[in-house]
């Protein structure tokens, strides 16, 4: 028998989906990122469904994810550097206007660490030092 987990921080499934929903509307609309995801996302509630559920897996450690955040970025190999910085301020700024500033200060921190590996995994495992790419 497995000990349930308590959440990280105090936060509802119901918030959890509204952030999201809220998140990739900003992102379709947003200049950048818009079209990066608009080549990968052809059936967007199910994308927000899918996220949702990673977070809520991240979060209140539900187990309803069932995928792998990093080789799908990967695999997208149309993910750049700077993407990850402009992901998380646009998501810092949608955490701000729909959470109250524990919840917000929280899952950004927790955002930033995800992104942080994310970034390393994609993008940096393809550069030598100095952002220098690295030959194939």
């Amino acid at each position: 028998m497995s000990i349930a987990l308590p959440p990280r921080f105090d936060i509802t499934r119901p918030e959890i989906e509204r952030v999201v929903a809220a998140f990739y509307e900003a992102v379709r609309a947003h200049p950048t990122l818009g079209p990066v995801f608009a080549v990968h996302v052809d059936d967007w509630p199910a994308h927000v469904a899918k996220v949702a559920d990673f977070w809520a897996n991240s979060i209140l450690h539900e187990r309803v994810y069932d995928g792998s955040p990093m080789a799908a970025h990967v695999k997208a190999k149309n993910v750049r550097p700077g993407m990850f910085s402009t992901w998380l301020d646009l998501f810092d700024n949608v955490l701000r206007a729909e959470l109250r500033p524990d919840q917000a200060a929280a899952w950004s921190a927790l955002a930033h660490r995800i992104g942080r590996s994310l970034r390393a995994g994609v993008v940096e495992r393809d550069t030598l030092p100095g952002g220098v790419p690295k030959l194939r």
